[in-house]
């Protein structure tokens, strides 16, 4: 169970930005476990609890270490963060519930990266052909999260069949719905995970609709 991050947590991120080098993480390994990736790992497997029935849904918890091949040289990651998704090969072109913790704050919600022409090409054919579904479930998880749903437009987008459909004829990637919280003392302790898991509950309709166009 998740007992919450503490500000040692955000100590030891702003350490890594501060000494992003493999001998000040070494002395801090300890902090890095107990205060980062244990409490993490509670927290992933609390998210995950209304996925285990749904076929298909995986958890991953990222790792501190960056993939040279990826990235910038510096050796570790200044975000920690969980991802439920499909079991795809690249998780960007397909949507995900996330949270990331850095050392500004965190944040949690949905997010499709880049998804693939193909698959926006589907969206809207699915779109066009039943409207009325689709505008009621942004309509409701707007309404329900409090949160708009946001993406990156094309500069010259699709002609929508219909005027509603046009600012969703437009999405061309980084569609998310996101939940933001700087450093405060809210941030510390088990009821981060009480708000995060009841905000990822509440966009699994959008998530189960859009995973049906992922890559």
């Amino acid at each position: 169970m998740f007992e919450g991050f503490t500000p040692e947590t955000i100590d030891f991120l702003w350490g890594i930005r501060m000494n992003n080098n493999r001998d000040w993480f070494t002395q801090h390994k300890k902090d890095y476990v107990n205060r980062l990736y244990e409490p993490m790992k509670a927290l992933g497997k609390d998210l995950f609890q209304p996925f285990l029935e749904k076929s298909g849904s995986i958890l991953k918890v990222s790792r501190i270490y960056r993939d040279a091949r990826l990235h910038h040289p510096l050796p570790y990651k200044e975000s920690l963060w969980i991802c439920i998704r499909q079991d795809v090969a690249w998780w960007a072109e397909n949507p995900c519930l996330y949270f990331e913790i850095c050392p500004e704050g965190v944040s949690y919600g949905l997010i499709w990266w880049k998804p693939k022409a193909s698959a926006l090409e589907d969206l809207r054919r699915d779109m066009a052909a039943r409207p009325t579904e689709f505008l009621k479930l942004m309509t409701d998880t707007e309404k329900a999260t409090g949160v708009p749903v946001t993406a990156e437009l094309y500069k010259r987008p699709k002609a929508a069949p219909i005027e509603e459909l046009a600012p969703y004829f437009a999405w061309k990637g980084n569609i998310a719905c996101v939940v933001e919280e700087s450093v405060t003392k809210d941030l510390f302790g088990p009821e981060l995970g009480v708000r995060a898991g009841e905000f990822l509950k509440k966009l699994i309709p959008l998530y189960d609709y859009l995973t049906r166009f992922g890559g």
